[in-house]
């Protein structure tokens, strides 16, 4: 299980049991299939990712986020193994065409698996789509470090003309 401290500065959206993070980029947020709903610069940057809230956070309370260990790995083949494993499927595959056709094999092999790598981004693409709407590919609030503490409501009551004169 892959995790990640931060801190709690916005609830979700009401019923759906998410809760806004803000955490530290890491090198790991390459591979996560919540990537695009993260917002932040690049590696070290401070960024916000919504999470499921399981652990009842609030608030301005220091937790730890939690994502699965073999989500983690299917989202880095998907992204970083796929369109390779395409490219090189259409390079094989443009060949073959080529040699049927009776004409240069270089470069419709090339143009195959350029095709290919193009079309594996694409279904990249939907299948990112359909994994946001799979709580296992979702970062995860399992624990809180750290509650904030209570907020001091001090209610101020306007102060009167007597009560001003009697202050001076």
């Amino acid at each position: 299980m892959a995790t990640e401290e931060g801190i709690v500065f916005e609830m979700g959206t009401p019923g759906a049991g998410t809760a806004w993070v803000k955490t530290m980029r890491s090198s790991a947020c390459a591979a996560c299939a919540s990537r695009n709903a993260c917002h932040g610069d690049g590696p070290g940057e401070e960024m916000t990712v919504e999470a499921i809230n399981t652990a009842n956070a609030r608030v301005g309370d220091h937790i730890v986020l939690s994502i699965e260990t073999t989500s983690l790995l299917k989202a880095t083949f998907l992204l970083y193994v796929f369109p390779i494993l395409a490219m090189i499927v259409g390079g094989f595959l443009g060949q073959a065409v080529a040699v049927m056709r009776g004409v240069d094999p270089s470069g419709v092999a090339a143009l195959g698996g350029c095709l290919f790598f193009g079309l594996a981004f694409a279904a990249i693409r939907m299948a990112g789509r359909h994994l946001e709407k799979n709580t296992r590919y979702s970062p995860e609030i399992i624990k809180i470090r750290r509650r904030r503490p209570p907020a001091m409501d001090i209610t101020v009551l306007p102060q009167t003309e007597s009560q001003h004169a009697g202050a001076n």
